[in-house]
């Protein structure tokens, strides 16, 4: 190798090295909502340069998920994913475990035990293949229960739901009397591994911000009835990628968001009675989705706060960061603009 490549080499490694130990410095938690086209992943990166990434969204595609999983973490100038968490085995949450487990390195699985939806093949298929992964004996293991804390440096994430179990008493801020039961329609009981969703509550700084993965109508009831017992929830991750089967409004409106952020896909969630229940939503400041939503037409959020327009597929996602002091910043990375939040 001649002097200059020497120093090309040299430089690139300089050059990553820096923005690696820049992103790990940083003050502030960062999130990346990614577009799985109607799946989820969501990536939190933490001050202290540990990350928790939230479900791996579809198989196949040529390993597209994954990618997208992959050049995430690399803007947020990291090279394994500390923590992985499963909220479910339906496949556009587990599915891409096995690809992404290919791409970058992942410490420590975390679930909520064994499948609950034996009947259903695809389900059963992504269960198995993420076995496969755990007996491999490469990675760590963690089937937390509600009210335990995750062990991630840098943000305190508490599971208040998890293999059908609900959290059962009022954190500090909650216990009100839940107006909005009354607005909510009682459904029956969800039988699919939707209701057994692992959901946690993340405390960093001055805010929270809650993901329940696709926990269901009837179990948001269970939850937050006849008492709010999660309190004020400055940020959601919307539930179920916007699908009617989930955001009740004795979930929604009673944790006041100021800002949502829904992981649809075109055609998958973002249902127009769900985009409704958000415009009413008490305080909310903006909706943000990953994708324009065909069957919510008019009842699409602004167009700022989309990611990827109707018939685009170019994979755009959302971006914020929040600081200890309660400021949250969002970045629509197809538009490059950046909007500000004042957590209350």
């Amino acid at each position: 190798m001649n002097k200059v490549r020497k120093l090309i080499v040299w430089c690139g490694l300089m050059a990553a090295s820096l923005t690696a130990a820049s992103a790990q410095s940083s003050k502030d938690l960062r999130v990346y909502v990614i577009d799985v086209e109607g799946g989820q992943s969501t990536l939190f990166v933490t001050p202290a340069g540990q990350s928790l990434l939230i479900d791996t969204g579809w198989p196949d595609n040529h390993g597209r998920d994954a990618d997208r999983i992959v050049a995430a973490a690399k803007k947020a100038g990291i090279s394994k994913i500390d923590y992985l968490l499963i909220t479910h085995y339906h496949t556009d949450h587990v599915g891409g475990v096995p690809q992404l487990a290919a791409r970058i390195p992942i410490g420590t699985f975390i679930d909520h035990g064994p499948n609950f939806e034996t009947s259903d093949k695809a389900t059963e298929d992504g269960y198995e293949a993420y076995q496969k992964l755990l007996a491999s004996g490469k990675y760590g293991h963690l089937t937390p229960k509600v009210g335990e804390i995750l062990p991630i440096q840098g943000m305190t994430a508490l599971v208040v739901s998890s293999n059908g179990n609900l959290l059962d008493h009022s954190l500090p801020g909650g216990g009100e009397q839940n107006v909005f039961c009354k607005s909510s329609e009682t459904r029956t009981a969800d039988k699919t591994e939707n209701s057994h969703s692992l959901g946690v509550l993340i405390t960093f700084g001055k805010a929270r911000i809650l993901d329940l993965g696709d926990l269901t109508w009837d179990k948001e009831m269970q939850l937050m009835c006849p008492v709010n017992r999660l309190g004020h929830v400055p940020v959601l991750i919307v539930s179920h990628h916007g699908w009617y089967q989930s955001s009740s409004p004795a979930l929604v409106d009673a944790i006041h968001p100021q800002a949502a952020f829904m992981d649809n896909g075109e055609t998958k969630g973002g249902s127009k009675p769900t985009l409704k229940t958000f415009q009413k939503v008490p305080r909310l400041e903006a909706l943000w989705q990953l994708h324009y939503s065909k069957e919510g037409g008019a009842d699409n959020t602004d167009v700022k706060y989309i990611a990827n327009l109707q018939g685009t597929d170019t994979g755009h996602d959302i971006e914020f960061t929040l600081s200890p002091a309660g400021t949250l910043t969002v970045l629509n990375s197809r538009t490059g603009e950046k909007l500000n939040y004042t957590v209350k």
